[in-house]
């Protein structure tokens, strides 16, 4: 080949290249704009999904921290409850690391249980994080044949506090807490319900523990509430004596020491919290990114959070 054909060539290439470029761009763009603040598509107009069809982790569409992110349609998040102080600054960083500052994200808090029952009932959902992994791993197995194929991820570790603003509780260990808890013949406590809501859950496995459980039960002392937030909410005014709640609640307050106990990690089932996403948003998948990132995990280890390993 001369070197004129040669030059010829890499200035055809050259062309080819921007031509993809930009026609990437515009379907980008277009699928952007196709979006409506809920799915009316017929089910019979959009292309058929197959049960072998890849499964997606976040990171293999989301794009990365030097790409530009093309502002897009309302994304919504229903969360746990219990994101309700860090979810918010997430969503701010996120805004500012992409320079999408009227990028619309709503925040939709309560328990996992009750937001999982929206998801079933068709809510128009982009990403789901729940505060267990069991509700994310089950619409992955469940989920609409047509629903995208995007996978769990785990995304934080939270932290279970026993919390009053009326008692001292900060000396407390594993055995006078149970001793505490038998002997304060009137004291209530308060729990979410353990059905819906995963710090619930590991809260009653801990009374359950240490034998105190069935006796707090019978005796109505314990005070369930709806989620994690309505948990805290008793607690924190004093509408029960005790409380046990989330950890990063208690540092959003900056409780004083003596106001919280953090129960032993290995005393209670881990609160492993997973999310995943549920829609085709390209917000949603790159928020996601953002989120386990080491910029979205700060958030959390500020707020009280552990460390996923």
């Amino acid at each position: 080949m001369t070197k004129s054909s040669q030059t010829l060539m890499q200035r055809v290439t050259g062309a080819s290249k921007t031509v993809l470029t930009i026609g990437a761009s515009a379907c980008i763009a277009f699928t952007l704009a196709s979006c409506t603040k809920e799915n009316t598509t017929d089910a019979t107009e959009q292309a058929p999904v197959t049960p072998d069809e890849a499964i997606v982790q976040p990171s293999e569409t989301a794009a990365t921290s030097s790409e530009t992110v093309v502002q897009g349609e309302k994304i919504r998040i229903a969360a746990a409850a219990n994101l309700a102080d860090v979810l918010p600054k997430i969503v701010e960083g996120y805004k500012a690391a992409k320079n999408l500052p009227e990028q619309e994200i709503e925040l939709t808090f309560a328990s996992s249980g009750k937001l999982y029952a929206q998801m079933q009932a068709s809510a128009p959902y982009d990403i789901f994080l729940s505060a267990n992994q069991e509700f994310p791993a089950k619409w992955v197995n469940e989920r609409p044949a047509d629903a995208p194929k995007h996978e769990a991820f785990t995304y934080t570790q939270g932290q279970l506090t026993f919390y009053s603003v009326t008692k001292p509780v900060g000396e407390l260990n594993q055995t006078t807490l149970a001793e505490l808890l038998a002997k304060q013949s009137d004291a209530k406590i308060t729990i979410a319900n353990p059905e819906l809501a995963p710090y619930g859950a590991s809260a009653k496995a801990y009374l359950q523990s240490q034998n105190v459980y069935d006796a707090l039960d019978s005796q109505k002392r314990l005070i369930q509430a709806e989620n994690i937030g309505q948990t805290f909410q008793y607690a924190n005014t004093g509408s029960v004596d005790y409380g046990f709640v989330a950890q990063s609640q208690v540092t959003a307050i900056k409780a004083t020491p003596e106001q919280f106990y953090i129960l032993a990690q290995d005393s209670y089932p881990a609160i492993l919290q997973d999310g995943v996403v549920l829609s085709d948003a390209a917000v949603a998948t790159d928020f996601t990114s953002y989120l386990l990132s080491p910029a979205g995990q700060k958030y959390f280890a500020d707020a009280g959070y552990l460390k996923v390993k």
